[in-house]
């Protein structure tokens, strides 16, 4: 049976439909991987309830933090309220190694499959880099980023939940996760073999497209990634964040963004059948690159008789503003 590589983001099990969808995952091949980049929910016990069903069902799991694993929750145990910024991640981290899921913090694993009857191998690399602020116009300051978020109504969670503790600020945290991710990137690509790239933000702006909300982009990634892909050989990169599932080719680099999303933001694809199951996306052995020129940018919608391609711009956004001053939690 050919060796698969699976990924799925954002599954939010803090709301009890998608916990309940979650619990529904099946195994696939006896050797078959899972990615859950990111957002899996906001507390510690939440993490061990995902990490207990994905390796019930799969041999490998991959798991990188999102911006809500990172959140101080007043829905946590009380022993993790206090928890905050690094402190917080790390005991995810721990989490993740009692149920033997491999994260940023572990050395990547070679993963060897079959690819066109021929055997061949990428190396699987979990990143965690956080964001900068910089994804914004170029006449838009940092001093002055989110009050221009905010000129559209838009301010993220992460303002009050996510904590940056002990670094002084987001932005140092990114840059020191930045520099941690490039060191280990750059020996991955030294061995020879291509890279699958996983984290939770995108690491090009310009595979956001968030139509609804587009100064939000400030809260989903850093400028200093943007060449990765073809500074460490990638073949695929996977992320989350965006509730958008998309598929974006880019020098001959695959680019999946792989979430669920809360539960009405799938509502459609479900009531056309569509399970978490269904709606896993292959990583590896992926589809074929196509040929140069001809790279489609591709939105994963639920429609008609099944979970079709529609090329061009129609994305499962994360819904409409309700009132001017719009908080938002992606």
């Amino acid at each position: 049976m050919m060796r698969r590589l699976w990924a799925i983001a954002d599954i939010h099990l803090s709301f009890k439909s998608n916990r309940e969808e979650f619990a529904k995952l099946q195994p696939r091949g006896i050797d078959d991987g899972l990615i859950l980049a990111g957002d899996v929910g906001e507390t510690i016990e939440t993490l061990n309830e995902a990490f207990e069903v994905s390796k019930r069902h799969f041999k490998h799991v991959f798991w990188v933090p999102g911006n809500h694993e990172l959140y101080s929750s007043k829905s946590a145990k009380e022993d993790e309220m206090h928890l905050r910024g690094e402190s917080k991640y790390m005991a995810c981290i721990m989490a993740a190694k009692r149920h033997g899921v491999l994260t940023p913090e572990d050395e990547y694993m070679t993963w060897v499959y079959e690819d066109e009857g021929v055997q061949t191998a990428a190396m699987i690399c979990p990143i965690f880099t956080l964001y900068d602020y910089s994804f914004r116009p170029e006449h838009v300051t940092r001093e002055g980023a989110l009050d221009w978020a905010m000129e559209e109504g838009i301010k993220a969670t992460d303002e009050t939940l996510l904590h940056a503790d002990p670094y002084p600020t987001r932005d140092e945290w990114c840059a020191r996760l930045v520099t941690e991710a490039e060191t280990k990137l750059a020996k991955a690509a030294a061995t020879g073999f291509p890279l699958v790239i996983i984290n939770h933000w995108p690491l090009r702006e310009d595979t956001i497209f968030i139509p609804r909300v587009p100064r939000f982009s400030l809260w989903c990634g850093t400028v200093l990634t943007k060449e990765w892909h073809q500074k460490y050989h990638a073949k695929v990169v996977v992320t989350g964040h965006l509730h958008v599932r998309r598929t974006d080719w880019i020098d001959g680099v695959r680019f999946e963004e792989v979430s669920l999303g809360y539960p009405r933001q799938w509502q459609e694809a479900k009531d056309e059948g569509h399970t978490v199951n269904t709606l896993l996306r292959e990583i590896l052995p992926g589809e074929p690159t196509p040929q140069e020129g001809n790279e489609p940018t591709t939105t994963w919608r639920g429609r008609g008789r099944g979970w079709s391609l529609s090329h061009g711009l129609e994305p499962m956004t994360p819904g409409s503003p309700t009132n001017r001053t719009n908080v938002r939690a992606l």
